[in-house]
């Protein structure tokens, strides 16, 4: 019987395996050294902050596994062989393949900085990140202060936890806005008034310089370039993640940044694949990056890679660009490409709303010349993923989107909607006249 391996337990790994067993009787091993079982690491923040406990955040029963014939190993990977097809286990001896699956996620980036590895020093990725932060920050009698370091979504989450028990934050963040490499002007300042408002200490323009030990090994403060000494008992490390993969450097195994693919999620070496956050493409996907650490995609190549084995070989294709996060208490979906002012092309022209008193705000993004809708941040507003899908398919102009962005409005009827005011805005602001649509279910699901 064909044996095939898959290295980690994340939502990449473990899709594949469930897609795999769905199609054939393969025989199937998940390797992982996190956990025994796969859980949801976006919810790994809920245990923190007391909303879940961990076993709460475990998609299956754990009888599952061994009811699907899916076999489940702890242990870290150390080699690689692509000759013998075999990997090793630390010192529990070699597993043979016949297919092997690398879905080893990421790990949290450091640069380098002097006292990165002290005591108190941490990132948050892992369940061992997470039963971490228990240790160095369980209240704030024993962490009295904690400084974090990097502007992105692990950031903004991990500074929403630490709140939850009352530990003061400082938050460091090098550019002028956070998330300003992503996120327009004006929605990024939105956003910097909203980590404020949670009594965040947000220092902008501001690096980490030197984490400073005390006696006893662990961190007692931090010194930034702004000649600022910060006392903390804990810094999170939080500035992105990059591609699990140290132990591929001897395998013959071709990597970059990440496993190098090709668009079947094939690698250099036959019968071997890598998907998920620690898969990177050889060849341009319309604008998307060629690492995406992003759940949803891992998932979609969990489900592409199990096609291939199975014997229908199909190209990954993740289609139109799509996410959604939390900044506290706003949430944030974006949908086809609306690029930060820093980024974006001479051709890309945004059209902002932003609400006079509430932190909710939309910019939609469009062509110059052809007026082409590229693409909708929305923050503190529910859209319908489905409809902008077919916008972006069928190339609607930003002036069809203006005139049915009610059909794409995902509130429950009594809620308020803004659609009305977004149109008196831009109308104002275009010189047009459109009158809004009223709402269609038969628009919504069938026409577009």
């Amino acid at each position: 019987m064909e044996h095939i391996i898959i290295i980690g337990n994340g939502i990449a790994g473990v899709t594949a395996a469930r897609h795999i067993r769905k199609h054939s009787d393969r025989r199937i091993t998940i390797i992982s050294a996190e956990t025994d079982y796969f859980f949801s690491r976006t919810a790994l923040m809920y245990v923190y902050m007391g909303h879940m406990k961990f076993e709460h955040i475990k998609p299956y029963e754990d009888h599952f596994w061994a009811k699907n014939h899916i076999e489940l190993v702890r242990g870290y990977v150390t080699r690689v062989d692509p000759v013998k097809k075999t990997l090793t286990l630390g010192n529990s001896g070699d597993f043979i393949y016949d297919k092997l699956i690398i879905a080893t996620g990421s790990k949290p980036n450091k640069f380098g900085w002097p006292g990165q590895d002290l005591g108190g020093v941490q990132g948050l990725y892992s369940k061992q990140d997470l039963d971490l932060l228990e240790s160095n920050a369980p209240d704030n009698q024993v962490c009295k202060r904690a400084v974090i370091v990097g502007g992105g979504l692990i950031g903004i989450e991990l500074a929403e936890m630490l709140s939850t028990r009352n530990i003061p934050v400082t938050f460091l963040v090098r550019e002028k806005n956070f998330w300003d490499g992503v996120l327009p002007d004006g929605e990024a300042q939105m956003i910097n008034e909203h980590i404020r408002e949670h009594h965040i200490d947000l220092r902008l323009q501001t690096n980490l310089v030197e984490i400073i030990p005390d006696d006893n090994g662990r961190v007692k403060a931090v010194g930034t370039d702004k000649e600022d000494t910060i006392p903390c008992n804990l810094v999170g490390l939080t500035p992105g993640v990059t591609p699990n993969i140290g132990f591929l450097q001897d395998s013959g195994i071709e990597t970059a940044r990440g496993v190098l693919v090709n668009r079947y999620l094939e690698t250099s070496q036959a019968d071997i694949y890598a998907i998920g956050d620690c898969a990177e493409q050889r060849e341009a996907i319309d604008r998307r990056r060629p690492i995406e650490a992003v759940w949803y995609t891992g998932r979609m190549m969990g489900e592409t890679v199990a096609q291939t084995i199975c014997g229908n070989r199909i190209p990954y294709n993740p289609g139109h660009w799509f996410n959604s996060a939390k900044f506290f208490d706003i949430e944030y979906q974006t949908y086809g490409w609306v690029f930060s002012n820093r980024n974006k092309s001479a051709n890309e022209l945004h059209f902002h709303w932003r609400h006079p008193e509430e932190k909710i705000c939309v910019t939609l993004a469009y062509d110059k010349d052809s007026r082409k809708f590229l693409g909708i941040n929305t923050f503190g507003i529910r859209m319908r993923h489905e409809v902008f899908n077919r916008w972006l398919n069928k190339e609607r102009t930003i002036d069809h989107v203006m005139e049915y962005l009610v059909d794409a409005n995902f509130d429950p009827e009594f809620y308020q909607t803004y659609e009305r005011q977004i149109l008196d805005l831009y109308n104002q602001q275009m010189g047009t006249q459109i009158k809004p649509a009223k709402k269609s279910l038969k628009r919504i699901f069938q026409l577009g």
